[in-house]
């Protein structure tokens, strides 16, 4: 499995950046760019619309009817649509001619943006910067801005900004309108859904700046629209802002009227703007973690946690956190274990008042757990395999196959995967023991903990042939096991529960006489029952054997069919798959871990059956009979974990990376149906429990780092019982100051493209020589020495001297010679790189320092990417970048903001004068490369890279310092 294989994207600490269109990723990036608040999440499809896009914004609790699987979350009308049309053609993404492209995802502030130079059909080209959000600090709000800036014409342009009322779950339309209209040039747009009857109300309203527009609003029907049209003029941007409001029936009696008032009410696009990322800079305060030394885990981490924050309701405890979050259609909005055990840690340890909302969404459920318990002829709360707004058992009970010949497959997790009624008092358990909370265990927890403890004291069995206890027919943690007796997960999950059961009832009977009476009132937790629970917790079947410290995952499974796994490979597909449903039941095959995954949640807490020795003999047995590649996205977070446990440093590593890309790099093929959410909760509990090795003590928790090769600092913080707890993990002999050299201070190197890393000087001499030649100017190669580091405009001017052309005349010189240029650079690779850059980029990215890129050139990115050095490339700053070009300082102080650097944090590598000249206009110290007539004015010197490390540059910069001023 190839975990670096997506040369579309740079990462940097807190970005994500698309640096290409693939139409042929079109659903894949629609999930990776998913941007919500917790109360929404919308796909990150394209404002103007993209042939076959799936368009999709969810709500939580909005739920409506559906055949095979029940219920699902209804995808909401599009918020997004924005048309604009120049002097008379649309644009769109598969028209005309995408000059630049790139989109990016601000972690850090909640932010999608998009940039694209784009020419029409009928040669007009122009700037488009698209920008959105979901406010994090007004939930029912959310904001998109487009500026529209014409580059090489003058002309009329009309923006459409609309709301599409006809939204579809593939193929499926939840909702019947009621009413749209109008109000104060803004629109609204009124929906119930079919069968669930829940109202929708949305307000549209649209602001413009830069020129004088009109606004009208049209109402097609369930296509409420506002417009604007403008003259626009070259060079001149105009900017489109678009707010559109959401409420519910769920939140409020009159939707639509809370809609328009939310509208009416709101401030302008940058007030909503600021309020919003003052919201994430909270957010991410208590939820962050920073890693030194290795920036894609770092950006992987930072991602996978927004996702789990954008998914988490902050002001609703009726609903909880979906397998595919608000993010697509998967799975159709239902709620699995995996929010117990893979996504709460997260937020118990960074945002208790999130993880109480989830919990408290199964106590608001508990109503349907014991419909399902009475329904299977049991006693108690018996909870849902799949869970939705009921809490009503909605796991399909059969799915039609692909085969149009094949027979329906039955789906059994419905009937035998009953482990999560045990998972979920896990999770209750461990918020009560994290948080304190006792009010919240009174009032709700200990409910759930005692009755679903009565479900397992109706479900166990007694075998008189064994004299034990047992719990037969079930479905563990590996399902590719559909009919497992006495699962060692399983049993071991219930006895826990019971002990916990029993310790709950000590408890309330200790500290609240009065709520322990009357739950044993109302839940008949008599003497009778309690005394049954001691029994099983006794006597009940646990497969393990003292003499090999084997546990077997259930009755039989030592005697299965055994299976290397390696015989298979390489292969793209799950082995259940390959081997068929049957062939995977009679074989040691596990589509995630079992025994492993009963030993982690034993971890924390050192209980039977947990210790390093077992955990070892078991990992041998299990993780090599582990399907963890395309089994189950749950596994590879686990299996890191213990592997670091192990000290298999490499092991942990591989699979935590495996997990950290599940969906940045669609490592399984499935990104397209959503964000893997208990693989994202996974990787958290990877990096504090595994890398971090926190452990809970009386006195609070504790550190035993083991960091993965090239980390060289890791930072986190947990709540424990309302206190912070902050962790600054340093790799093991690391002094932080010769890690970041006390004298230098420099964390950053922002290199020139042209003449440092790469040369393509002889590229741009020959564009700008036939340019020339076609328009009879003097120039030859002593005229294009003068041109080193200067902007393409700036060139021109150079080349054209006193004589006189109109401004559209430079604007299509400049772009005639980009594409000759274009063309000559078609066939760049890694062996253009110049002697010693490779070199130099590996020690850069070893030793933890941040690079940039800062070319004046409008090409860098795809230059870059031919040369194969994106993967070491954090940030690029390019002739889109920035107005000014060098000499001013401009380009190299965006590279160092977007490194999270200040300037005298960094160094600038160039090979000429303005470059050196801007490095110095911006107090960065300047490396020169070349001769001195040229680079003379730099800081340091260097005839080239070549035979150039790390720790030169650092005793070079360190005897700097020391020179008397």
């Amino acid at each position: 499995m190839d975990l670096n294989n997506n040369v579309d994207f740079i990462y940097t600490d807190w970005s994500l950046i698309e640096t290409r269109f693939d139409p042929d990723k079109i659903h894949h990036r629609e999930t990776v760019f998913t941007i919500g608040n917790g109360y929404l999440g919308t796909r990150g499809t394209f404002e103007e619309g993209y042939s076959r896009a799936t368009p999709a914004t969810l709500l939580h609790g909005v739920f409506d009817d559906v055949p095979i699987v029940y219920t699902e979350l209804a995808n909401c009308p599009d918020w997004l649509p924005l048309s604009i049309t120049i002097d008379g053609e649309r644009f769109r993404m598969d028209r005309g001619e995408i000059i630049s492209y790139e989109r990016k995802l601000d972690l850090r502030r909640g932010i999608l943006s998009r940039f694209i130079r784009w020419r029409s059909t009928g040669g007009k080209t122009v700037d488009l910067q698209f920008e959105r959000f979901a406010s994090l600090a007004s939930e029912h709000v959310t904001a998109l801005r487009c500026q529209i800036k014409p580059v090489d014409f003058d002309g009329l342009v009309e923006v459409q900004a609309s709301i599409s009322g006809y939204p579809e779950n593939q193929g499926f339309n939840h909702w019947e309108l009621i009413d749209q209209g109008s109000i104060s040039k803004a629109a609204w747009l009124n929906l119930r859904t079919r069968n669930s009857r829940i109202t929708l109300g949305m307000g549209l309203g649209m602001n413009v700046s830069g020129a004088e527009a009109s606004v009208i609003v049209t109402n097609p029907p369930g296509y409420p629209t506002v417009i604007t049209s403008f003259q626009a003029t070259s060079g001149q941007a105009v900017t489109v802002d678009k707010l559109v409001t959401f409420f519910t029936s769920r939140d409020v009696e009159n939707p639509v009227q809370a809609a328009q008032q939310e509208l009416a009410d709101l401030p302008q696009y940058s007030t909503l703007l600021k309020e919003h990322s003052l919201a994430w800079e909270q957010a991410w305060d208590k939820s962050d973690i920073a890693i030194e030394g290795d920036v894609r885990a770092a950006l992987a981490v930072r991602y996978n946690l927004f996702q789990l924050l954008i998914a988490a309701p902050t002001n609703d405890d009726r609903v909880s956190i979906a397998a595919k979050t608000l993010s697509g259609f998967g799975y159709r909005g239902h709620v699995f274990w995996d929010t117990e055990i893979f996504i709460l840690p997260f937020f118990i340890y960074t945002q208790p008042e999130l993880a109480r909302n989830l919990l408290t969404y199964r106590y608001h459920t508990i109503g349907g757990a014991r419909r399902k318990a009475v329904h299977y002829g049991y006693k108690g709360a018996m909870y849902s395999w799949e869970s939705a707004d009921t809490g009503d058992e909605v796991t399909p009970r059969w799915l039609p196959p692909n085969d149009p010949y094949g027979e329906d497959i039955r789906i059994w997790c419905r009937d035998r995967e009953i482990h999560i009624s045990a998972d979920v008092v896990y999770a209750v358990w461990s918020y009560w023991l994290v948080s304190g909370d006792d009010d919240w265990m009174r009032d709700y927890g200990a409910e759930i903990i005692l009755d679903t403890a009565v479900f397992w004291g109706s479900r166990v069995e007694y075998s008189t042939k064994y004299e034990q206890y047992e719990i037969r027919g079930v479905i563990g943690a590996d399902e590719y096991h559909e009919l497992a007796n006495n699962n060692a997960f399983t049993n071991r999950m219930v006895q826990w529960h019971l002990e916990k059961a029993i310790a709950t009832q000590d408890w309330l009977r200790e500290k609240y006489p009065e709520k322990a009476k009357e739950l044993e009132t109302r839940l008949q937790l008599t003497l009778s029952r309690r005394l049954r629970w001691q029994d099983i917790i006794a006597n009940l079947a646990i497969p393990y054997d003292p003499n090999t410290k084997l546990i077997e995952q259930q009755d039989g499974f030592f005697k299965l069919e055994d299976i290397n796994l390696a015989d298979y490979e390489p292969r793209t597909k799950s082995m259940q798959t390959i081997l068929t449903i049957e062939g995977a039941n009679k074989r040691q095959v596990l589509k995630q871990p079992d025994v492993l995954m009963l030993l982690y949640l034993m971890r924390e807490s050192q209980e039977f059956p947990y210790t390093l020795e077992i955990l070892e003999k078991n990992w041998d047995y299990y993780a090599p009979r582990t399907d963890i590649t395309y089994g189950s996205s749950l596994g590879p977070a686990i299996h890191a974990i213990l592997a670091s446990d192990l000290g298999k440093t490499d092991e942990a590593y591989h699979n935590f990376m495996q997990a950290a890309m599940v969906d940045i790099e669609d490592v399984r093929g499935n990104a397209h149906e959503g964000i893997h959410g208990a693989s994202a909760g996974g990787i958290w509990q990877a990096v504090v429990f595994g890398f971090g090795g926190i452990k809970l003590t009386e006195n609070g928790p504790v550190a035993t780092a083991h960091l993965p090769q090239g980390w060289k600092r890791l930072q986190f913080k947990i709540n424990w019982r309302g206190d912070w707890h902050e962790f600054d993990l340093k790799a093991e002999g690391t002094n932080m100051e010769t890690l970041h050299n006390s004298n230098s201070n420099i964390k950053g190197v922002i290199f020139d493209l042209d003449g440092v890393l790469t040369d393509t000087a002889e590229y741009h001499y020959l564009g700008w020589q036939r340019l020339a030649d076609e328009e009879g100017l003097p120039f030859n190669r002593e005229a294009n020495e003068e041109l080193r580091g200067v902007s393409r405009r700036e060139s021109l001017l150079k080349i054209i001297g006193d004589k006189h052309y109109s401004e559209e005349q430079i604007l299509e010189m400049m772009e005639r010679k980009n594409r000759y240029y274009v063309e000559s650079i078609e066939n760049i690779s890694p062996k253009d790189l110049l002697p010693g850059a490779l070199d130099l980029l590996e020690e850069l990215r070893a030793a933890g320092i941040k690079i940039a890129l800062g070319s004046a050139s409008k090409n860098a990115r795809p230059v870059v990417e031919k040369l194969g050095i994106a993967k070491h490339i954090d940030v690029i700053a390019d002739g889109y970048s920035v107005q000014q070009p060098k000499p001013a300082p401009d380009l190299f102080l965006f590279a160092a903001k977007e490194l999270g650097l200040a300037p005298n944090e960094c160094i600038v590598v160039e090979d000429a004068a303005a470059g050196i000249e801007a490095a110095k206009a911006g107090k960065i110290i300047a490396v020169g490369l070349g001769p001195s007539e040229r680079v003379g004015e730099a800081d340091i010197v260097l005839p080239s890279l070549e035979n150039v490390h790390w720790q030169d540059l650092q005793a070079k910069l360190t005897d700097l310092i020391l020179q008397p001023s």
